[in-house]
């Protein structure tokens, strides 16, 4: 029998530079260390009214429904697309990356009828091409992904809002990867439902995705619950099945639990509430606009010393990411024997890739607790230690002395 089995949990320490998840802010993982108490206690009812107010702030929106799904940052995705997509409906997604297929594959799952757009890899859409697709589609639904980790590229949202209520479009991101280090916002912008994670730039673990729908989105949401119970009206068409085939994930029930009626849905994951919450408050603590200048920083510090090491950047650069940063494994060099030697010699992790990218690019993160100067300071060391170790020469030090220039030139950002 393995002894290991009876071990008390002590993972190894670990610097996670890669696209995430990144190292929790110590601040949150106090807060999850707090005791539990009642799902229908007083404190606990009013915790989860201060994070629906907290995340408010995040996503800029005055959108009453703004709350958490329990799960990863994938449930948050699934949730809204079970609940908003009706079996048929037409459904748009401009694919720039591996999470384009994602949202594909979840709307396949709820019977719509997918079309996709897309772009080469390291591209992102612009907005007239979006547009020229939905009016020859006619869809009822777009499904962006705002930042995909797989090309490190941040697709520009803006002008998306105003096309998509021109010709009476639901319109949905997925802001895993990019919420709170990208600037997002949601009613400005008109968006109709957003989902995220914790474990990218808000600094927490994976387990619990915040999410705000719009009063058009709640609509189309209680429209199809109404169908579930036997009320039909003039919106529906005779014969539809329209009944949203998860009981956990159907939006409707969860906006009942997380409403004043608190109708009994699940046991809230108290843990992770606390979390989300501590997350929330954390970012609003440092101001939202300062903590995406710090992400942007940081990943500008961290570009300049991979430029100044000799190494390339992947894709358009300005569409990137301000939080993950895509280098060009140079030729004749090991991928994975660099990403193995950084994890065992200096426990840093830094990522691969998928897909077209896999084997040819590697994804470094700057954002959450890790947007700090140290940890690019210590990344870019180490990998310059690897890289000529294994056979690629830079110039000592250049890499260090471009990242310090950058932090020069921006005095009083950094944290």
């Amino acid at each position: 029998m393995n002894n290991d089995l009876y071990a008390q949990i002590n993972p190894p320490h670990r610097l996670l530079m890669g696209p995430g998840p990144i190292n929790a802010d110590p601040r949150v993982l106090r807060a999850m260390a707090c005791q539990l108490i009642g799902q229908y206690d007083p404190a606990m009812t009013e915790y989860m009214n201060q994070t629906m107010a907290l995340y408010r702030q995040l996503f800029r929106t005055e959108n009453r429904w703004t709350m958490l799904v329990d799960g990863t940052s994938r449930a948050g995705i699934e949730a809204i697309l079970l609940s908003a997509i009706r079996p048929g409906d037409r459904v748009l997604v401009p694919v720039f990356g591996r999470f384009g297929h994602l949202l594909c594959e979840i709307a396949r799952r709820c019977r719509a009828d997918v079309h996709t757009i897309e772009v080469p890899w390291g591209e992102v859409f612009t907005p007239d091409k979006i547009e020229y697709a939905i009016q020859r589609l006619r869809p009822r639904a777009l499904l962006t992904v705002q930042g995909d980790t797989s090309t490190t590229m941040l697709q520009p949202l803006a002008e998306l809002g105003d096309i998509c209520r021109r010709h009476d479009v639901l319109f949905y991101t997925d802001a895993t990867a990019s919420f709170g280090g990208n600037a997002l916002e949601t009613d400005a912008w008109g968006l109709d439902a957003v989902s995220a994670g914790l474990q990218k730039c808000l600094g927490g673990p994976s387990g619990s995705a915040p999410i705000t729908l719009s009063p058009k989105m709640e609509a189309a949401i209680r429209r199809r619950r109404c169908v579930e119970q036997g009320i039909r009206t003039a919106e529906h068409r005779d014969g539809e099945e329209e009944m949203i085939y998860s009981n956990y994930f159907d939006l409707g029930m969860v906006m009942d639990y997380w409403g004043p009626e608190r109708l009994n849905h699940h046991t809230e994951a108290t843990s992770m509430l606390f979390a989300a919450r501590e997350c929330a408050r954390v970012m609003l603590e440092e101001g939202l606009d300062k903590g995406i200048a710090r992400h942007a920083l940081h990943g500008e510090a961290l570009v300049a010393g991979l430029e100044g090491m000799g190494l390339r950047i992947y894709g358009d650069k300005q569409h990137k990411m301000n939080n993950v940063t895509g280098v060009v494994i140079p030729e004749g060099i090991q991928g994975e024997q660099i990403r193995h030697c950084l994890l065992n010699d200096f426990a840093i992790e830094i990522g691969t890739s998928f897909g077209p990218l896999q084997g040819k690019i590697w994804r470094i993160g700057t954002m959450g607790y890790n947007a700090r100067k140290d940890c690019v300071m210590q990344t870019l060391s180490a990998l310059e230690a690897v890289l000529n170790r294994h056979g690629f020469r830079t110039v000592q030090g250049a890499a260090l002395q471009a990242a310090w220039d950058r932090y020069d030139a921006s005095a009083g950002v950094t944290r």
